[in-house]
């Protein structure tokens, strides 16, 4: 008999980004394990494409056209999942953009805000609006909910030409640790996620560079590799689960070893 607190049956997931990479790495599980899930992102054909793969897992799924920087296409995408799936047991915030500069020097106002507008506020926005619905359940009676928010290892450490990528990802990690203190008190927790060097469209450049494979991907102690979307399922299901219930406050490190070496 499997673990039956992996069991998410009747729980209902909204994933942001969730259409490629690590995004769908974790809605697929979710869905594996019994979710509804819906993702958000902008891309109409991708959300097609991830919707019909999440199809295949037999629970109720959907994907709507968000902008995640857009504070009233979040209100509205979260109320419009909330009326048609009745709940909302966990919110990811997943949805990221990188743009990377020659140098900091070299930065612009105008490119830190476009970040900024996507990395912080859209992440703002999602977590605030999952977390009404989810502290209105328990004061109806029904405590819980998960809020998870996908940072980097840019958050903690040193990513030169990227000071404002960075930014937005340690405020990530400070933006859960905050949740995870005001949401307690209605069982709601909140944890963030640092993804490692992993094989997505945002890193597509990185990945057919030979002298960044032989110089950093070679540091990764497990295979010496790049870590793979579907490698973030576990931890999705497992923060989604009745197991994590007393887990919150936490960063969560998936990147084969590399800081650690």
């Amino acid at each position: 008999m499997a673990y039956a607190p992996f069991d998410l049956t009747g729980k209902v997931s909204v994933v942001t980004g969730g259409n490629g990479g690590i995004g769908l790495g974790m809605a697929e599980a979710l869905a594996q394990a019994g979710a509804d899930v819906v993702i958000w992102g902008t891309n109409e054909d991708k959300n097609a494409a991830a919707l019909e793969k999440l199809s295949a897992y037999g629970t109720r799924v959907a994907a709507k056209k968000v902008d995640v920087s857009q504070e009233e296409a979040v209100n509205t995408a979260m109320a419009e999942t909330h009326e048609e799936f009745g709940r909302i047991d966990q919110a990811i915030a997943n949805a990221g953009i990188g743009l990377g500069v020659d140098s900091f020097l070299n930065m612009t106002g105008e490119q830190m805000r476009k970040l900024f507008a996507v990395n912080i506020e859209g992440m703002l926005f999602t977590l605030r609006e999952a977390a009404r619905y989810m502290v209105d359940r328990s004061k109806s009676g029904e405590p819980g909910g998960s809020l998870v928010g996908v940072a980097s290892l840019a958050a903690i450490e040193g990513a030169a030409h990227n000071q404002h990528y960075a930014a937005s990802k340690g405020a990530v990690v400070s933006t859960m640790k905050s949740c995870a203190v005001e949401f307690g008190r209605y069982g709601i927790t909140a944890n963030s996620i640092l993804p490692g060097w992993i094989a997505t469209d945002m890193t597509a450049g990185a990945q057919n560079y030979e002298v960044f494979t032989k110089k950093v991907i070679s540091r990764v102690p497990i295979g010496r590799r790049w870590g793979e979307p579907e490698e973030f399922g576990g931890v999705a299901v497992y923060l989604a689960s009745r197991a994590s219930r007393y887990h919150t406050g936490d960063s969560f490190v998936i990147d084969g070893g590399y800081s650690v070496f």
